[in-house]
């Protein structure tokens, strides 16, 4: 039987925070990212990045941490069957930074963490079985009930004629041979750690380490000394990892020379941060290997994938798809520090960033100026605003049901409250961000764009309205296309996807061209927002014309929704049928279309809360019938 997963890795995983003041001491680091870690973990996002079917095995903690592990997982294609859940033990922590090129500390916090109270127990055998492949690491020989756990995914493995890989993976201070402070320590000889992974070699199909790794697997600290030692007990091909200069591959006999085996293209970068390199490195090899590719073509995919890790901060996260892995192979790049390709970073952010419904209809309740004008003309207090929207929530939660492919647009301004409630929901949330009806472009709140941001939940997408037309004076145009650069480089340094609106009909004529320019202007500039949130047009070849802009700009971009401008239901009806046919057109975003009347007659009092959100889901839920017939009759045609 065809195995169901290409790869399952066995071992650590931790949570990483890492240190976002580079070159400095960990004593003065003051903010920290925060990533899933630790060898196996790591490469089996690497591995599922890369395209292929990959699980793991280890222990999480019974709290947050643990949770995070297993959700960002899942979020990365990644099999969790193997994940057992600890209500023992903590997750492991891991406190890393960069001081300089050469030194890079970092604290292990594994004191009786979870991941080492790994048993037999915990190894399922027919899970174990369904991989072509197994990655043990050094780590877990380091103890007897860890150990006995990886010996038998071997066993299990070669029962069932399934390869053995072994990450050799070295970290002296968890086989403890120094203390706390020595994490950054990649090697200390020690002859009772050689004989204890000396049995393991024979089992073994790959094996994979640094030269340091593998003078402690061989016993040696002459590598070719330790190579053919590893050579005369395990038939394995034997990978050593030899930083810039690559790797080198023996699948036979050791030759004379280290530099007679089979090598593959090295790719010089500047080296950021060394901590995880290992681990893109095997996901690369692992991506070929595994695939029967020639082992020249193995150690490309391992070298090019290092080389991405060294010149990134943190760990699994920076490790590449396929895509980008693919992209860089055939282009290149003219940075030798690759964290500053931005057509690179593009394709990895796009590649990376969280799973999302192809279809979104959401209801916005972002208005803040609209209601406040409303408020004041019917002598209410804006105080009751927030109380309104965590209504338009409810409305909202209705109609969805708990169905993916809903949303919602909400303020912070008087939309805190609701916010909170929307995360309740498994909605699309998006914020604003621009001074209610500013043009030129303003940012609400002034003071630091991205000091703001970075406090938005990691699930909020920015949402940035601009009145934009190409007839506009070339000053204006000049300031709002600046203020939109600064937060698209705002939005991908911390992490944040970007939804840019344009409305153009408000401020000069809309012909079949206007917007696809528009568009096609923010992307000269290097502009590339996840989505785009465009107002309604009944002309069928703008919308073409829209989407052509789109696709051969951005393949990666979201998509469209379409705003609603206050139009009547029918009208939108019509609109939608004129957008459905364009593919790159994903939904609708409205607001005063559903809940205007709503919201004029509570805040007068006139009707209930119960009546109000009645009265917006039972628009919504129109809205979202007539997108769902145009979008079918589009498909159908």
């Amino acid at each position: 039987m065809k195995p169901a997963l290409d790869v399952i890795t066995i071992g650590r995983s931790s949570v990483d925070l890492y240190g976002q003041q580079v070159g400095g001491r960990l004593e003065d680091m003051a903010s920290f990212s925060k990533a899933v870690g630790g060898c196996p973990a790591n490469i089996a996002i690497g591995t599922a990045r890369l395209g292929l079917k990959s699980g793991l095995v280890t222990r999480v903690g019974d709290e947050a941490m643990g949770r995070f592990i297993r959700e960002q997982m899942e979020r990365e294609g990644v099999s969790t069957q193997g994940i057992v859940t600890d209500k023992q033990r903590l997750t492991a922590l891991v406190i890393l930074g960069v001081r300089d090129e050469d030194s890079f500390p970092l604290i292990f916090y594994r004191d009786n963490c979870a991941d080492m109270a790994l048993t037999e127990d915990d190894i399922d055998e027919s899970f174990i079985a369904s991989a072509a492949a197994v990655v043990v690491t050094g780590t877990h020989f380091s103890r007897e009930t860890t150990a006995a756990a990886q010996k038998k995914v071997i066993r299990i493995a070669k029962a069932n004629g399934r390869k053995v890989v072994f990450d050799v993976d070295y970290r002296p201070n968890l086989w403890g041979l120094l203390g706390h402070g020595a994490g950054e320590s990649r090697y200390v000889r020690s002859d009772a750690v050689t004989e204890h992974l000396k049995p393991i070699l024979a089992d073994c199909d790959l094996i994979v380490g640094t030269e340091e790794e593998l003078h402690i697997a061989g016993g040696s600290e002459n590598t070719l000394e330790a190579i053919r030692a590893i050579r005369a007990v395990s038939k394995a091909t034997i990978v050593c990892k030899r930083g810039p200069m690559g790797c080198v591959v023996f699948p036979d006999a050791i030759p004379a020379s280290l530099d007679d085996g089979v090598k593959g293209p090295g790719f010089p970068v500047e080296v950021y941060n060394v901590l995880g390199a290992g681990d893109a490195f095997l996901s690369g090899f692992l991506r070929g290997w595994l695939r029967n590719e020639p082992l020249e073509t193995c150690c490309a995919y391992a070298n090019a994938s290092g080389a991405f890790a060294v010149s990134r901060l943190l760990c699994s996260p920076e490790i590449p798809t396929f895509p980008e892995l693919q992209h860089f192979l055939k282009t290149g790049s003219r940075h030798k520090a690759l964290r500053f390709d931005e057509n690179i970073n593009h394709i990895h952010w796009a590649t990376t960033r969280r799973p999302q419904s192809e279809t979104l209809m959401a209801l916005a309740i972002d208005h803040r100026m609209q209601l406040e004008a409303m408020a004041q003309e019917i002598g209410a207090p804006v105080e009751r605003i927030p109380d309104f929207k965590v209504l338009a929530v409810e409305a909202a939660a209705r109609v969805a049901d708990g169905r993916p492919g809903f949303g919602m647009l909400i303020d912070g301004t008087y939309g805190r409250e609701a916010l909170f409630r929307a995360a309740d929901h498994p909605f699309w949330i998006s914020r604003p961000v621009e001074q209610p009806g500013s043009r030129p472009l303003d940012f609400e709140g002034g003071g630091s764009l991205g000091a703001k941001l970075v406090e938005w939940p990691v699930g909020h997408t920015i949402k940035c309205l601009c009145f934009y037309h190409p007839d506009d004076p070339p000053d204006l145009k000049e300031r709002q296309e600046r203020d939109l650069l600064r937060l698209h480089d705002a939005a991908r340094r911390i992490g944040r996807e970007l939804l840019v609106e344009i409305i153009a009909g408000k401020h000069g004529a809309l012909q079949t061209d206007t917007v696809a320019g528009i568009l096609q202007r923010l992307y000269d500039l290097g502009i590339k927002p996840d989505w785009w949130k465009l107002e309604p047009q009944r002309d069928e070849a703008a919308w073409h014309a829209i989407g052509k802009v789109i696709t051969s700009n951005d393949p990666y971009c979201r998509g469209i929704v379409l705003l609603g401008l206050e139009a009547p239901e029918n009208e939108l009806e019509a609109a939608f049928a004129a957008a459905a046919r364009e593919p790159q057109v994903k939904g609708f975003a409205v607001g005063r279309t559903i809940f205007n009347d709503a919201a004029r007659r509570w805040l007068k009092g006139e009707i209930s809360d119960e009546a109000a959100i009645s009265d917006m889901a039972s628009r919504f839920q129109r809205l979202v019938d007539a997108w769902q017939r145009a979008s079918s009759r589009a498909k159908a045609a």
